[in-house]
């Protein structure tokens, strides 16, 4: 009977922990950027969302191409369900019904349809950020409205040459926001239902009827994104913003930032480098690089009666390149403004370069991340950051020649010998 207990306690112990197993599952990532697992924006984005998540993905069993399109969509959606259970997958045959598919506008075999609040919308490509943008998009609950100033030469939000803001824009409408411009000159006033005023360098000056409707705006406590190119040399640097950089304490340094840590990436020194972030929403974390060309230094003086907070810091060891004048780095680029006004929070960001979200160089580095990160806090949507895609990291192995026969010399006679010499070691051994 003593012999029986500890066979008893093992098979108890057995179905324990096949019962525990059944309850609680752990999961690791493994893998070198762990692709398999979501991202911390991601996650954040799925733990917002309050109520049920329906997908309806056609997709057929027998695709001639890619096998169980079903499995694909069912694997794909593991780690968003593991997060947020309450995800409702179904699926229909593209293949076997047809006139559904084509009344619902699908294109693609594994296209599914996300509803959410109310509202729906279609994602045709497998990947976190397209999903994470199209959950994001359907998170907020109205579309928020953007408008960037116009009328002066201005960068425009929609605009293709490099020195607009285009890709920026196309970005922010990805992620739910509605672009349009914003005509002073044409316009009876600015729109209430504008959430963000967006103002790049003019190229000529405004009349002073704008400029004092812009005031009115941030008085009011309107929330804006000002991008501060470098004084063009021709006369009045902020044509007809002064009094606007007056009212809210400015502090703009002429002269480009030098960097002399751009060098080593084989970057113009002008390309100031941004590597240290304040703490602040729109930098959490966010750790990737970011590149200011040509970018001036900002501050903001004391006693101006906003919260300021540095976002981020350039140049360590490098100086403003102007007439006679070097300072030592580190310097601010782009700030952060708060305070409150008629019982509500005013966000204000000034930034010292408009370039680092143009289409030439938005693509730099972390710089469209940290532009849409600026346009959600700025919203009021800090919760929905950007989403940052993993590198894929190359797995591939490149072998030089001389390696690479090395290597086939030492598998076709190198092996053979050495297993053979091993076995006459041993039988020499025993003898």
């Amino acid at each position: 009977m003593k012999k029986l207990v500890p066979i008893v306690l093992l098979v108890a112990l057995v179905l324990m922990l096949g019962f525990l197993s059944g309850q609680h599952r752990k999961t690791w990532d493994l893998t070198q950027n762990g692709r398999l697992s979501l991202s911390g924006a991601t996650r954040q984005v799925l733990e917002a969302m309050k109520g049920p998540v329906k997908i309806t993905s056609y997709a057929s069993a027998h695709d001639p191409k890619y096998g169980d399109v079903r499995q694909i969509v069912s694997d794909f959606l593991v780690p968003y369900k593991r997060i947020k259970p309450d995800i409702e997958l179904s699926f229909i045959d593209p293949v076997e019904q047809p006139k559904l598919a084509e009344q619902a506008g699908v294109q693609v075999d594994g296209e599914m349809i996300v509803e959410y609040g109310g509202r729906s919308e279609h994602v045709r490509t497998l990947n976190e950020e397209a999903v994470a943008n199209l959950l994001t998009r359907l998170s907020r609950s109205e579309n928020r409205l953007v408008m960037g100033l116009s009328g002066h030469g201005e960068r425009k939000l929609d605009g293709a040459a490099n020195f607009d803001l285009g890709d920026f824009g196309s970005r922010l409408a990805k992620n739910g926001f509605r672009i349009d411009s914003l005509n002073l000159a044409l316009a009876q006033g600015i729109p209430q239902n504008m959430n963000l005023l967006v103002i790049t360098t003019p190229q000529v000056d405004l009349f002073p009827g704008e400029e004092k409707r812009i005031e009115d705006y941030v008085e009011k406590g309107g929330s804006l994104l000002w991008l501060v190119d470098q004084d063009d040399g021709r006369g009045e640097p902020l044509h007809g913003l002064q009094p606007l950089a007056d009212r809210l304490g400015l502090d703009l340094t002429p002269g480009t930032v030098v960097d002399p840590a751009a060098a080593k990436l084989n970057a113009p020194t002008s390309w100031a480098l941004g590597t240290l972030y304040g703490r602040h929403p729109i930098t959490r974390n966010f750790n990737l690089i970011t590149v200011f060309p040509f970018a001036r230094r900002i501050g903001v003086k004391e006693g101006s009666g906003w919260h300021v907070t540095p976002l981020v810091e350039v140049a360590p060891q490098g100086w403003i390149s102007t007439s006679g004048r070097h300072d030592g780095g580190p310097f601010t680029v782009a700030v952060s403004m708060e305070r409150t006004v008629r019982e509500k929070d005013q966000r204000i960001v000034v930034v010292g370069t408009g370039e680092f979200l143009a289409n030439a160089f938005v693509g730099n580095g972390g710089n469209m991340d940290f532009g849409v990160n600026l346009v959600n806090w700025l919203a009021g949507d800090e919760r929905l950051i950007s989403i940052q895609p993993r590198p894929t990291f190359d797995a591939s192995m490149l072998l030089s020649k001389n390696v690479a026969a090395a290597m086939a010399i030492g598998l076709l006679f190198g092996l053979p010998i050495a297993f053979v010499g091993i076995a006459a070691f041993i039988g020499w051994r025993r003898r």
